[in-house]
């Protein structure tokens, strides 16, 4: 690391990206010159996986190298592609890694010879896997939800390479749903064959392109549907990983009602998803596992829950872990991964479930979990009615205390309710009725013009010694006060020029406002013991329910 003593302190740092973005350059372009060039600026940090740079050193290297002074090449060809295809980048894509495939052979006639020179031009300083790795990472980056279908997000795929854990040997890995590649080959590495199959035949032929470009061997990528027109019926994969489409409701089920897949039940034409993982589940080699991404609704809609129970019944469900927001790249909703593994023999079946809950985990940081974010659940604990497969429920009542905070609650009730009625609540001697009808009235409006108060939407404020603040807005909120302040939708709003309040000496004021005040206190006290209320309440109802409480016995009840 550099030493920080020759950096001015006030020196801001930049990421990779950011000094990418500063020069008009690929991320890719950056790493390049971080290994050509010994005189590059030395991370201003000790982190390896998100070095840090002092702004000033990497402008004026830039400015010594040149680099940045025109636009490059790599922003050329970028620019080049979005002209020409627009929002169809894997069309443009395609044309690079048919250029980069055929490189040192004649260009096939379909190739875009606009993109010759420029592939020519950066190849020279860089390898055709980096081009195309590049290009292909700044076209997951720049893809908004609408414009993503057949790509996985980087943070999407981290979380799946974390949970399928090291291979132990060399494994064949299958995904159904491949897209344009990026789940299927991030398991390159201990993998003796990777197979895929896309909807889409342009993503298909993109992928199967992207493993010859970056060398990738014993790659096959077929177009066509998986769940319509499966084109590897015969493949068994040692790992099945699958982020299949949402919602599609047009999945085939008519066609596909006697298909020998669906051995844990037929989806329903909403559970397309559920079709999705015992198509995956039918490629699993013996012993081997499957991960498919799933929303996070099909942990519990009603229409899945004889499969659920029934993977679950057999053993094969290992685990299910609730990922943070945002980890999808074509849509919004919250996913889950769920686990599961086919029995190498009759006995090897799962008895718990590992449920993970890392909702509140940093999409970016480590998805190991904490130890109240996991819970191993008990296969007859989850084949109740409802079959509810969401981790949150069941990780929530394992790590609660139910006794000590029910108990608790139960002694601040108590307390809250002594104190609302022995100290909040003030007695009141009885009044001469009419009393206060028969004084002087004054309108607030008149308060606020002679100086003596200010106003706001629901409340007034005192400004003389001579006009308590309390007593003043305890009779602005009387029934009769009440009454013309309050608005159709129910909202307090005050009326400065209706409402009028009793003339008093400042001494009698006074004993009105602490009035007013105990019975202010005594109504958000109130509101605090209706919280308290609901709480014990749950906690209550979940200790019941989860046998972490029982009820009282005959002799106190």
């Amino acid at each position: 690391m550099k030493d920080d003593a020759g950096r001015h302190l006030s020196d801001p740092l930049v990421t990779a990206a950011e000094i990418a973005r500063l020069a008009g350059v690929t991320r890719a372009a950056v790493s390049n010159w971080r290994r050509r060039y010994d005189d590059f600026p030395a991370p201003a940090t000790d982190s390896t996986s998100s070095p840090l740079f002092g702004l000033s050193e990497v402008r004026a290297w830039l400015a010594a190298q040149r680099k940045g002074q025109e636009m490059s090449a790599e922003v050329r060809l970028w620019q080049q592609l979005r002209s020409a295809h627009g929002e169809d980048m894997v069309t443009g894509l395609t044309a690079v890694a048919d250029l980069l495939s055929q490189r040192g052979k004649s260009a096939p006639d379909s190739a875009d010879s606009t993109l010759r020179p420029l592939i020519d031009e950066l190849t020279t300083d860089q390898s055709p896997a980096d081009l195309l790795n590049d290009l292909t990472a700044r076209y997951v980056e720049s893809s908004g939800r609408a414009g993503s279908d057949g790509i996985t997000s980087p943070q999407l795929i981290r979380a799946v390479q974390h949970f399928a854990g090291p291979a132990a040997r060399e494994r064949t890995v299958y995904d159904p749903a491949c897209g344009i590649g990026s789940l299927l080959f991030a398991f390159d590495d201990h993998s003796s064959a990777l197979a895929g199959q896309d909807l889409d035949p342009l993503h298909a032929r993109y992928a199967q392109l992207r493993a010859e470009v970056t060398g990738l061997t014993d790659v096959t990528v077929r177009e066509g549907d998986s769940l319509r027109s499966d084109q590897m019926p015969d493949l068994r994969a040692d790992l099945v990983v699958c982020e299949p489409p949402v919602g599609a409701a047009d999945w085939g089920r008519e066609e596909l009602l006697l298909d020998p897949r669906w051995e844990f039940g037929v989806p329903s034409r909403a559970e397309s998803e559920l079709a999705w993982l015992q198509h995956c589940y039918r490629h699993t080699e013996p012993g081997g596992q499957v991960i498919i991404v799933m929303p996070a609704s099909v942990a519990y809609r009603k229409a899945g829950r004889r499969i659920r129970a029934e993977i679950v019944r057999r053993g094969l469900l290992s685990q299910v872990v609730a990922l943070p927001p945002g980890m999808a790249s074509a849509h919004a909703l919250s996913v889950h991964l769920w686990i599961l593994r086919r029995p190498s023999e009759s006995e090897d079946t799962v008895e718990f479930v590992q449920m993970t809950d890392l909702t509140d985990t940093d999409p970016q940081g480590p998805f190991e979990p904490a130890n109240n974010q996991t819970a191993q659940v008990a296969r007859i604990d989850l084949l109740n009615d409802a079959v509810d497969l969401t981790p949150t429920a069941y990780i929530s009542a394992r790590h609660t205390d139910f006794t000590a905070r029910y108990e608790t609650t139960r002694s601040e009730i108590k307390r809250q309710l002594e104190r609302l009625l022995d100290s909040l609540l003030p007695p009141l001697p009885e009044g001469t009725a009419g009393s206060l009808r028969d004084r002087a009235m004054v309108s607030v409006s008149e308060l606020a013009r002679a100086g003596l108060v200010e106003t706001t939407e629901n409340a007034a404020v005192s400004t003389s010694e001579q006009l308590d603040t309390d007593y003043v807005n305890g009779f602005l909120r009387s029934t009769h006060n009440n009454r013309r302040a309050t608005s159709t939708s129910g909202t307090f709003r005050l009326d400065t020029r209706g409402s009028r309040i009793p003339q008093m000496a400042v001494e009698e004021q006074r004993r009105y406002g602490a009035a007013f005040r105990a019975l202010t206190d005594f109504e958000a006290g109130v509101g605090q013991l209706a919280e308290l209320t609901k709480q014990a309440a749950s906690l209550a109802r979940d200790g019941l329910t989860s046998g972490a409480l029982r009820p009282p016995s005959a002799e106190k009840s």
